[in-house]
This record gives C-alpha cells, structure tokens and sequence, in this order.
C-alpha cells in the first residue's frame, strides 16, 4: 500500500487546544505562541475564534490576537464562526479561512444547539454565501463523525450525508472530526471512504483526538486511504469535554514524529514545535502532553549538560 508523499498539518492549538484552558492567557502569550508556529512553517493555523465571550471567555481576546501577530505569505490563519456576527468580527480581524461546523450525530446536534443537523447547517448559508463573495476560504468541520457521547456510535452514512450538506454550501475542505476519541482504525477506514464518496480527497482532513490513545494509529489508517490533512496540536494543548481528565487532540510533536519516520514531507521543522511546545506548556505550569516532544526535549537537555 503506497502512502501520500506529502502531507498538510494544520496547527490548532492556539484555538481548538487553548479555548478549553479555565485561566485566562493574556493575548501577547497567545500572539507569540501563533508567531513561533509560523516561523516553525505550519501553511494553515487556526488562530482565533470569534464566538461570544459569554461562551468561550479564552477567545475574547481573538480580535487583538490577529491584530498583533506576525504574518507570513502564503500562511492561512483561519478563525471559527458560529454565526453571521462571527463572520463580521473574523473579516475585520482579517482572517483568511472562515471556518463553520456542524455534527454527524443527532442527538449531539440537538442536545448542544437544539435543532436538527440539517437546520445547523442552513444556518450557516449566509455565512458560506458571504465568505465566498469576500474571497475567503471556507472549511467545513464535523464533530463526533465517530462515535457521540449521547447516541453512542456513529454510522458512516450518517457522516456522508453532513460531507454532503457542507458540500453543497460551498465548502473548499471538510474535516472528519473524532471529537472525543474513540474511534480505532477499521472505522476511520469506512468513514473516510464514505466522505470520500462524496467530497474531494484532497479537501478531506482527519481531526483525531487521543481519548483512547488511538490518534495516531487513525491517523495511519487516514493515510492507507490516502487522506493528506490532518490537524493536531502543539504539545497536545485541548481536553477531551466529555471524558474527565482525558487528553484531547493529538499533539503535533507526534504527529510530525510519526510522519518524519514514515519519510513523509510536512514542511514543518519538528525542532521548532517542539520549542513552541515547551514555551506553552512552560508557561501553563504543567508538562507538554507530547511524548515525542517531551522525549526531544529531555534528550537536548541532557545533551547540553555532558
């Protein structure tokens, strides 16, 4: 089985790992820790969501983030809407990929924003229509595309029919989401082939988290069937919120690890994640949730005091 040559990982750490921390971390933290994953030369970071600040205090500082950090051509930074006031506030602050979501699961749909999945994604036609016509990417993210902490497991038709739906609004990638990590390896095997069906390959990405230690082994089984985005998360920043003290997204350290043993190109240097990693996790007083990462960085040390 030949695997991809060349993969993208898009870093969603500075939104999707840091909305979840209860401290507030102050903007200039948040900019430098955007800053260094540029320069390590991530092509897409999730930077910012404009969502109110009554729901997710840690992105209220979003606005002054995109302001102050330091872009790089060619660099997507993209920022998480739920709603036409979102899309205003993401096209002031500048952002170049406007991101929507939606669930493959019913019950989750109807148990967090209280309507269907079909009515959640009309909802977001005005703000598909408006990206489009301001010549913003649009990127299509579907949760619990695996397994739903209310419904249980979840089937691969039902996620064929959200890659549809997100489709035909106009999206130019769709993410494939294990939200809370319990998918193994023969199910991302069907689910992927499912979206495949009906989307692009090259515009589907897997988004796994490591509840059950799977991620990385889904991640391997997205490649068998030739997906070549994947999102992960420097120094596995994000908690999984429906299972109690388990870690969240996949760390980009191992990630890049994996990938760079497979002989797959990134064009991320897996030093400097590895740095931005430890300048986080630093900084939240807690160790990196990265093996890899937490592995390198014990080896410099100890490498420096012989």
């Amino acid at each position: 089985m030949t695997l991809p040559k060349r993969v993208k990982i898009v870093e969603v750490g500075p939104r999707d790992g840091l909305q979840n921390e209860a401290e507030t971390i102050p903007a200039d933290i948040k900019i430098e820790l955007v800053n260094r994953l540029t320069q390590a030369g991530f092509v897409n970071i999730e930077a910012a969501s404009f969502v109110s600040p009554k729901w997710v205090p840690q992105m209220a500082s979003s606005a002054e983030v995109m302001a102050g950090i330091a872009r790089k051509a060619g660099v997507v930074y993209s920022a998480l809407v739920p709603n036409m006031q979102g899309f205003d506030a993401a096209l002031k602050a500048g952002a170049d990929e406007i991101v929507i979501f939606g669930a493959a699961s019913e019950a989750f749909s109807q148990k967090n924003i209280n309507c269907s999945i079909a009515e959640s994604i009309d909802r977001f036609r005005p703000v598909a229509a408006a990206a489009k016509q301001h010549g913003k990417l649009l990127r299509g993210a579907i949760s619990c595309a695996f397994g739903c902490p209310y419904q249980g497991r979840v089937e691969p038709a039902a996620v064929a029919e959200v890659v549809r739906r997100l489709r035909d609004i106009g999206c130019d990638e769709i993410d494939i989401a294990d939200t809370i990590g319990v998918a193994t390896p023969g199910q991302v095997h069907a689910v992927m082939q499912s979206a495949i069906a009906e989307f692009p390959i090259a515009g589907l990405s897997g988004h796994f988290h490591d509840t059950y230690g799977q991620a990385l082994a889904n991640i391997y089984a997205a490649l068998e069937v030739g997906i070549t985005i994947y999102h992960a998360s420097v120094a596995g920043l994000g908690g999984c919120p429906y299972a109690k003290g388990a870690t969240g997204n996949v760390a980009s350290e191992d990630v890049l690890y994996m990938m760079q043993g497979l002989g797959i190109e990134t064009g991320v240097d897996l030093q400097r994640v590895v740095d931005a990693g430890q300048f986080i996790s630093a900084f939240l007083k807690r160790q990196s949730a990265s093996r890899a990462g937490n592995a390198i960085a014990a080896k410099r040390a100890q490498t420096h005091t012989i």
